[in-house]
């Protein structure tokens, strides 16, 4: 199929070879009805041409606009995305439906345009989080600990709720569905705390931000050197260095998010999972642009598993979801907690909180 990476450069451009998960799926049973929609090289933030089906003058986000977009509407049961700041998890969000990051490196990226290495991962949507349980089987992606054997039960169960140092962001759709969420765990038998990152973690989002920008140098020089007139001045600037990052900047940031990794996955393996907002806020008006990623971005760069759990509208009906996260390789883990909150009331209130906007198969 054509692989154009919305890009002109790549107009018509057909790899002789699958991706590297797209061979997995094959290979496994999977009928792969077409290609989607993404941003410019899935790294951008200039909205594509896809609409968001519950609203087609709003955006479905991105860089996975399509993918998100295609689950939302019922053309596809599960579509593949990938993510370096949050593009997997804010389309699930804005689109209402189950979105997958799982652990960085836990699934192939050969085949894949590179934006960071350390940063890129693919994930997956899906209607249901049997849906999301479904590649993670495919993919082979298991946990040390053995799979449940039974569905994880909520009641007695610990939760955290999480605001991160970039809540200045949040809007009054995100912030009522991450206090909604928090409320429902609580009424339905959880333990829920409120959590605090040390202070010492408070750059993580510039940290990313410089990862990217420094990585982008490297990942678009190919591009650039064709033709930089057929490139995003985005692009342009990650490879002209326009931010002027130096090296001991770069070093700096890769070395700091290292380090952050065993102390956040210390400080999420406390709980069952830790509740954090996916989006600021409902899926902004207009195709123009993607959305924010601010709730998303520090995740990516910590390399944990995220689940986005759809279920709560704002102030004009349209979806919004929060994520859940677990330390790294507890993807199964995260997983079969996202699924208790379909078999427990929980579900039904926030269902009947959303009204039937979606219908679940």
């Amino acid at each position: 199929m054509p692989t154009q990476f919305n890009s002109p450069l790549y107009t018509s451009n057909h790899p002789t070879l699958d991706a590297g998960s797209v061979q997995i799926l094959r290979a496994s049973g999977a009928l792969i009805i077409g290609k989607t929609v993404t941003t410019e090289f899935a790294a951008t933030t200039i909205g594509s041409k896809t609409h968001n089906p519950h609203d087609p003058n709003r955006t479905p986000g991105g860089s996975s606009s399509g993918s998100g977009a295609v689950v939302a509407d019922f053309q596809a049961p599960i579509a593949l995305g990938t993510q370096t700041g949050g593009s997997v998890i804010r389309p699930g969000s804005y689109n209402g439906i189950y979105a997958f990051k799982p652990t960085w490196g836990s699934v192939t990226r050969e085949g894949q345009k590179v934006y960071s290495l350390i940063l890129d991962t693919l994930g997956w949507y899906g209607r249901s989080v049997a849906d999301l349980e479904l590649l993670a089987d495919v993919f082979a992606i298991h946990d040390d600990a053995p799979a449940p054997t039974s569905a994880f039960e909520l009641k007695g169960a610990k939760f955290a709720v999480l605001n991160t140092v970039v809540w200045p962001k949040i809007g009054s759709g995100g912030e009522a569905a991450f206090s909604k969420a928090a409320d429902l765990l609580r009424n339905n038998g959880a333990e829920v705390e409120e959590l605090s990152l040390p202070a010492s973690l408070d750059d993580l989002p510039h940290w990313h931000a410089t990862v990217l920008s420094s990585d982008g140098r490297t990942a678009f020089l190919p591009e650039y050197t064709v033709d930089n007139s057929q490139i995003s001045s985005q692009l342009v600037g990650h490879v002209e260095n326009a931010e002027k990052i130096s090296r001991k900047a770069q070093l700096d940031a890769f070395d700091n998010i290292a380090a952050a990794r065993p102390v956040v996955d210390e400080i999420l393996g406390r709980y069952a999972a830790v509740i954090t907002p996916s989006v600021p806020d409902e899926a902004p008006e207009g195709i123009g642009s993607t959305g924010s990623a601010a709730f998303c971005t520090m995740w990516t760069a910590l390399h944990t598993p995220v689940v986005n759990v759809p279920g709560f509208v704002g102030s004009h009906g349209m979806p919004i979801g929060v994520s859940l996260v677990a330390p790294r390789y507890h993807d199964r883990h995260l997983l079969a907690v996202s699924k208790s909150l379909l078999w427990s009331p929980m579900l039904a209130a926030i269902m009947d909180a959303r009204g039937q906007m979606i219908q679940y198969t």
